[in-house]
């Protein structure tokens, strides 16, 4: 009799996979953390990083819904992290941070902030990562991972995991956010929310057209400036309302191109890519930033780099010609 021990393992990999990857991309691609801190790290992050992003997979997946309804979801995550965990959106001095950019007196945020923490985690700590690891499935791209005990225990590791950082973060910072900030940043995680499941945001089907579709080379290349240009957007009111027309622009022409009958999984892995890969130069910028005479720091963001990019050509290996991506 085979043992059902390691079939149960593999049928569990895509979900492990999911777990150490979203922390892996969110802060050690980014170069937010260094090679050095990789396992210590990994036992602080990986629990609200692989949790919130796992718990928002099986979620979606279970209940039938698309892209939208998980975008909306991994912002609503984004606004839990960085306005209830970590309180980021309403620390001052953040980690040292001189000041906040583009402030929002009445709020007590910062717009930059707010836009960039809010949009990196919903698309690269989440997003990224739950599209790379089914891709790598495809056979089960769609289907839940996990049983109800296993996503039952997902939605523990997350919650554990947001522990975990706010009481790290208060640790380090001795912040406290006002009880109103907590509730408003409460309320806008619960309307997204509310909206991926009330809208019925799913997928819409494909439609004749005679519209030119790009070559998924040709997408993956403006995936990544577009991607570049929002990392680098400038620390000021103009930067916000920079990143909100990239975002914007790049909502209405996914939607558009993802509704023609041509548009294929490697068109969706044509925008994953440049994405991807606008952390792997973000993160030396990163570095430079928070630590740039950490020697080992560098090493990491070459290492990591290249990892992104052996990911990639993995995937692309395997990827069928023709397969209509839903």
């Amino acid at each position: 009799m085979v043992p059902a021990f390691p079939s149960r393992l593999r049928r569990l990999t895509p979900a492990i996979g999911l777990l150490l990857l979203a922390p892996w991309v969110g802060e050690f691609l980014l170069g937010s953390s260094p090679p050095q801190n990789l396992f210590a790290a990994l036992v602080l992050l990986l629990p609200i990083y692989g949790g919130g992003a796992l718990l928002i997979r099986e979620v979606t997946r279970r209940t039938g819904r698309g892209w939208p309804t998980l975008f909306l979801l991994a912002a609503a995550y984004g606004v839990i992290e960085a306005g209830l965990a970590d309180q980021s959106l309403f620390n001052p001095s953040f980690f040292d941070a001189a000041e906040k950019v583009a402030p929002i007196p009445l709020l007590g945020i910062s717009a930059y902030d707010a836009l960039t923490y809010v949009v990196g985690h919903s698309i690269w700590s989440i997003s990224v990562p739950i599209a790379i690891i089914e891709m790598l499935t495809p056979a089960r791209n769609r289907t839940p991972w996990l049983g109800k005990v296993g996503l039952a225990m997902t939605g523990f590791l997350y919650l554990i995991g947001c522990a975990i950082v706010f009481a790290f973060i208060y640790a380090e910072e001795k912040f406290i956010a006002s009880p109103a900030q907590f509730a408003g940043a409460g309320a806008v995680a619960l309307v997204l929310i509310v909206a991926a499941f009330s809208l019925r945001l799913k997928h819409r089907p494909k439609v004749n057209s005679s519209r030119t579709l790009l070559k998924p080379w040709t997408l993956g290349i403006g995936s990544f400036v577009a991607a570049s240009l929002f990392f680098a957007k400038p620390e000021s009111w103009a930067g916000v309302i920079m990143g909100i027309i990239i975002l914007g622009m790049a909502w209405l022409l996914v939607r558009r191109w993802s509704s023609h009958p041509g548009w294929t999984i490697r068109h969706q892995f044509a925008l994953v890519a440049g994405a991807l890969l606008t952390y792997a130069w973000g993160g030396f910028t990163v570095t430079w930033l928070l630590w740039p005479d950490n020697t080992i720091a560098w090493i990491g963001n070459v290492l990591f780099a290249l990892i992104a990019i052996a990911l990639l050509f993995a995937i692309a290996k395997h990827l069928p010609q023709d397969a209509v991506s839903s």
